[in-house]
């Protein structure tokens, strides 16, 4: 396996037509404009390389992605918005966008926490193989909030529209089993085994002829940057109307308590 580069908090390597992209950032791999930058990065980087054809992403620690880091207050732990060379600015939406851009087919390795998100991460991969023990939550109404990350366009094409809304609106926690059952993941392995059954997938599809997979893609996922693209407008404006509320600052302030909150719909 050779050492591909280091973006930020993610190290990529490359070995057999296949790149290990792992998120550095444990236990809980926190979820921000840089981690998200990161990933663009590396992800364009080997979509420009001949070496690699697929990707396994996969994160150090106990969990996969937790999301955000909220403070008491409501205030997020890490970064949404930047400046671009420009002196535009950059939303961490405008990474999500470039981020499912990205060519490369991409197999990712759930264990753990896939929260919010994290979740909308995990969404992002072609495939998802999940542990046991992984535990893939939409939880932002349980915050007052609304979701975000393109998760309007991605989660209803994995598990339908009902279950989408069901899983949006009550901010259940799936385990990977059931996740596997909805279409949330695509295989379920034990945890002991859940990189190296990634990879596999990973391989298997690098061992395709690549311009073949590349033409799929483009046909069954070419519409999905412009849908994340919408999806995320929305997603935005929802989220800064939300975040001024009541119910947003009492949401943050249980989950991080570990109470029930108590919503006032202000």
């Amino acid at each position: 396996m050779n050492d591909f580069g280091v973006y930020g908090d993610l190290h990529v390597s490359v070995d057999g037509f296949v790149a290990t992209a792992e998120i550095r950032r444990p236990p809980n791999n926190f979820f921000d404009l840089d981690l998200i930058d990161g990933l663009v990065s590396a992800f364009r980087d080997l979509d420009a390389d001949d070496s690699c054809r697929a990707i396994m992403l996969c994160a150090e620690g106990k969990n996969f992605c937790a999301g955000a880091q909220f403070h008491n207050d409501g205030s997020r732990g890490g970064e949404i918005i930047a400046r671009n060379a420009d002196g535009s600015a950059r939303h961490l939406y405008d990474a999500a966008f470039d981020l499912f851009s990205c060519k490369t087919p991409v197999v990712a390795a759930i264990q753990g926490a896939a929260v919010g998100g994290g979740l909308g991460v995990a969404c992002f991969a072609d495939f998802r193989i999940a542990a046991p023990e992984a535990r893939f939550t939409a939880n932002f109404s349980r915050l007052g909030f609304h979701h975000g990350f393109g998760l309007t366009a991605t989660l209803p094409s994995l598990v339908g529209q009902q279950k989408a809304l069901e899983l949006l609106y009550t901010g259940a926690r799936i385990k990977g089993e059931e996740a596997v059952a909805i279409g949330l993941a695509d295989r379920l392995v034990p945890l002991a085994d859940l990189r190296s059954a990634a990879y596999e997938l990973a391989s298997e599809i690098a061992a395709s002829a690549p311009l073949a997979v590349e033409s799929i893609r483009e046909t069954m996922r070419g519409h999905l940057p412009e849908a994340i693209k919408a999806a995320t407008d929305r997603e935005k404006v929802e989220q800064d109307r939300l975040r001024s509320t009541d119910d947003w600052k009492e949401g943050v302030a249980a989950m991080n308590e570990r109470r029930t909150p108590n919503f006032s719909r202000k």
